[in-house]
């Protein structure tokens, strides 16, 4: 980007887009960049976030449709292209991931819909000859209330799209508020229900061929040679080509493709990877977490000193394994390269990189390539790679320029990912007399996803991010101390719903449970005691107990376990209710789930979003694990690495805190908390502490 290119750009966010875009459709008044209004009255919203089920698609024209004064039954919405203007500031780049779609959007589409229903006043009173102070917006139209007049907004849209958009306006006051902080029915539903709803798999276009890829089985692994003939044998197969990652199998459907895929002779350089096993990785751990690392928290004294002289002195070691996302749609993208230009049909999170790829790989400017966000059957972050794009550009360009999907199988997916970073965790306290913590220790050991994603933000061996949920320990603890020990395993990482704090909070979650039993003190009171500086924290955790009946009788054989956590700005409690059959298995009747996200833009996404979140959370914790032999993924579909069944499903209930601040993140935090609520349960009700995940079946 060029200085002037620069200049433009952020200018234009800080005043929030008032620079003109390219009309949409029909639209007679395009303000900015995420609204047009047709002379039909219609108003489309350019959702500029990847809709991935967690509902985003309904809450950014729920802010826009609010201070419009919009008809709510005449908003539509559409997936924006890939384009500056619609960068998340809070990424520097078109993404959706971090929970930060509401938060991002959260003053800037708001005063969009504000300066848009200024302009549309000032038309009015301007077609009427009367002082705009007189006017007022209301359901898609305005009303003169001395005269009785009324226009609506597509009666007003010419005349609005030749005045000025103003660069200040005033934003309503909360208690006037009627779409925003109401349970809406989200806008997808219906496109879904009928079928009609895009995703990237049903891409379609004309002229276009499937492939799949052949991949080397051990990670780091390339292609030493390959023999395409028997594959090139079976019908339907149109041709065999090497790109950056593997063999691509090009044929005129799914079927073909993987027969031929099947059918390929491909000889690998395994690579240094074909020596790292789950037991090497797990040994790897233990050693580094001798070292001292570097430090990301570190206050009050000489923690050591501080343990030294300690009543009693606790200490817990835990481990968690790497996970996979097991997203419902598998990996596909579908890409055109030409030499005009370049087409990406994705269900993509990041915009900007599938279209930086474009570019790179067709010979484009960026502008030139067009990236088409579809609806995404499950993100999680995976979807935040640029991996499987890659891979159908570079398939198209090298089958002659002819638009190419390319499918990634069930078995693809789980065996070819970026996991969620498998962790190692020494944690020690020291209690006083009266069990009251005087120390804390932490040692986080684990691979960096930012070292491979965003290397630059890793500096002194520290990534900030890995150690999200472990510095920010809420508990009033006069000696912390936390350090980072990055350890490389080979196995590729990448963003996991709640990326790291989905294992720091299971380890500190289950560590102060510990501390509690040391102490000989309720759970749920010990915890409430040490969060006196963290009314947050405290407000959701009391309201998840009184909601659970916490110290009241239960059916014997259960047992309620009790965690509370922030991220991504979020402040949720669980309490779990559990069960151990004789056999082992544990089952969880109950979850009551306490949050606390600011104003709640759609209160029933953020109840929908924290049941996923906890649906998501407790698989991974009763099953969930990727294990590694000889470089290799063991796990390869549904029925070795298995995601919580209709029948295993827990009853959930949601409670908001009514809150004036500003939102914070719902489609992340309410997995972090699930694990430990579960695990402390179990100890309640049998005794045993569970310090590694998954949980599997007790002995």
């Amino acid at each position: 980007m060029d200085r002037r290119d620069f200049l433009q750009t952020s200018g234009a966010i800080g005043a929030a887009l008032v620079i003109p875009f390219r009309l949409q459709g029909t639209a007679a008044f395009a303000p900015n960049a995420w609204l047009r209004i047709g002379a039909d009255d219609s108003v489309l919203v350019l959702v500029d976030r990847s809709e991935m089920g967690q509902g985003v698609a309904t809450a950014l024209p729920q802010l826009l449709a609010e201070e419009l004064e919009a008809d709510w039954s005449k908003i539509r919405f559409e997936f924006a292209p890939a384009e500056r203007a619609y960068f998340n500031p809070l990424f520097g780049a078109q993404g959706t991931g971090g929970s930060t779609s509401v938060r991002a959007a959260w003053k800037p589409l708001r005063e969009a819909g504000a300066r848009a229903r200024s302009v549309l006043i000032a038309a009015a009173a301007q077609a009427w000859g009367v002082d705009a102070a007189t006017c007022r917006a209301e359901r898609n139209a305005v009303l003169h209330a001395a005269s009785g007049r009324r226009l609506t907004y597509g009666q007003l849209a010419q005349r609005a799209a030749r005045l000025p958009v103003p660069t200040t306006v005033t934003l309503k006051d909360p208690k006037d508020w009627r779409i925003v902080g109401k349970a809406t029915p989200r806008l997808d539903t219906r496109f879904k229900v009928n079928g009609s709803a895009q995703f990237g798999i049903d891409v379609r276009v004309p002229g276009m061929l499937t492939a799949l890829v052949a991949r080397s089985p051990v990670f780091g692994g390339t292609v030493q040679r390959f023999d395409a003939a028997a594959a090139r044998a079976v019908p339907g197969v149109r041709q065999v080509v090497q790109i950056s990652s593997g063999v691509a199998v090009v044929a005129d459907g799914y079927w073909p493709a993987l027969q031929g895929r099947d059918a390929l002779t491909v000889v690998w350089d395994e690579g240094p990877v074909a020596a790292v096993s789950s037991a090497t990785i797990g040994q790897l751990f233990a050693e580094r977490a001798n070292q001292p690392g570097a430090v990301a928290r570190h206050e009050g004294g000489d923690p050591d000193a501080a343990l030294s002289r300690a009543a009693q002195r606790v200490a817990a070691v835990y481990q968690m394994p790497f996970l996979a996302h097991a997203t419902m749609e598998p990996m596909n993208c579908t890409a055109h390269v030409r030499a005009d230009g370049v087409d990406i049909w994705a269900p993509t999170q990041f915009q900007t990189g599938a279209q930086g790829a474009g570019a790179r790989i067709g010979g484009v400017p960026p502008e030139k390539v067009a990236v088409h966000t579809t609806y995404l059957g499950g993100g999680f972050g995976r979807r935040f790679e640029l991996d499987f794009i890659i891979e159908a550009l570079e398939t198209s360009k090298a089958a002659g320029g002819v638009p190419v999907k390319v499918v990634w199988s069930r078995e693809d997916d789980m065996r070819h990912a970026q996991y969620r970073p498998a962790s190692y965790h020494a944690l020690r306290a020291g209690l006083d007399a009266a069990g009251t913590p005087v120390a804390w220790t932490h040692r986080v050991v684990a691979p960096s996803i930012m070292a491979r994603v965003f290397p630059d933000t890793v500096k002194g061996g520290l990534d900030a991010e890995a150690v999200e949920g472990a510095v920010g320990v809420p508990y009033a603890i006069p000696n912390v101390h936390v350090d980072y020990v990055l350890t490389d395993t080979g196995i590729p990482v990448g963003f996991w719903r709640s990326v790291n704090n989905s294992f720091n909070a299971f380890a500190v979650e289950t560590f102060i449970d510990e501390l509690a039993a040391a102490a000989k003190q309720d759970p749920y009171e010990y915890r409430r005691a040490l969060l006196s500086n963290a009314p947050r924290h405290r407000g959701v955790l009391e309201l998840a107990a009184t909601k659970a009946g916490w110290g009241t009788p239960l059916p014997a054989g259960r047992a309620r376990g009790i965690a509370v956590h922030k991220s991504f700005e979020s402040f949720v409690a669980q309490v779990a209710e559990v069960s151990v059959s004789p056999e082992g298995t544990v089952r969880v009747h109950r979850v009551v789930c306490a949050v606390d996200c600011g104003v709640a833009v759609n209160p029933g996404t953020i109840a929908a979003q924290m049941q996923s979140g906890i649906v998501y959370g407790l698989a991974a914790a009763l099953t969930g694990a990727i294990t590694i032999d000889r470089g290799r993924v063991v796990e390869s579909n549904f029925h070795d690495y298995p995601v919580l069944r209709l029948a295993d499903m827990p009853a959930v209930e949601v409670h908001l805190v009514v809150s004036a601040e500003e939102p914070g993140g719902v489609g992340e935090p309410g997995t972090p908390p699930i694990a430990p609520a579960v695990c402390n349960a179990i100890f309640a009700l049998t005794g045993k502490r569970i310090r590694s995940l998954p949980i599997g079946t007790l002995a």
